[in-house]
């Protein structure tokens, strides 16, 4: 059976969620969680990775070292995985992220598997912004994404999408 356990940070409170072996959810609201399917106690593993989020948080954190098992398509799985290789501190495109998986038309597919992703923050989809420079959409909330990327460094007012500064 999942755990489930909920923590405070400086910046929002985050539901952990581990099936035994690995992080299968960042939740910033209880509402769309089924609790029938987990017990509510911490384990180990969430507490590792409350750790490591609580690091990122105060700028000591740059990657995570965690188990991660993302439910979602191969589709939603290759954006996932490729939304884990931009660098900390560096933004992206919906469109660059499309080209990176191997369709530069799939923008919108990008931006859906953004909407489905699982493990927020560890997964870092808050990296990712419109080709027009703006926030987009976010579970959290835009305002949550633009301190998550105020903590990388990136004021997305003045930084350029892409690798170039």
């Amino acid at each position: 059976m999942d755990r489930l356990f909920f923590y405070d940070t400086e910046i929002v409170r985050l539901g952990i969620r581990e099936d035994g072996e690995n992080i299968t959810h960042i939740y910033f609201s209880s509402k769309d969680i089924n609790k029938d399917e987990i017990i509510i106690e911490e384990s180990n593993l969430t507490q590792i990775a409350y750790i490591q989020i609580k690091e990122y948080i105060n700028g000591q954190r740059k990657s995570f070292d965690l188990p991660l098992n993302p439910n979602g398509t191969e589709f939603q799985k290759k954006v996932w995985k490729a939304l884990t290789e931009i660098p900390y501190g560096e933004i992206r495109s919906y469109k660059e992220i499309a080209s990176s998986v191997g369709n530069e038309k799939a923008s919108r597919a990008v931006g859906m598997a953004n909407n489905k992703n699982p493990i927020p923050i560890i997964i870092p989809c808050h990296r990712v912004i419109g080709s027009n420079k703006k926030l987009v959409g976010y579970a959290g909330g835009l305002d949550l994404k633009e301190k998550l990327l105020n903590l990388e460094g990136i004021s997305v007012k003045e930084e350029k999408v892409g690798k170039y500064k």
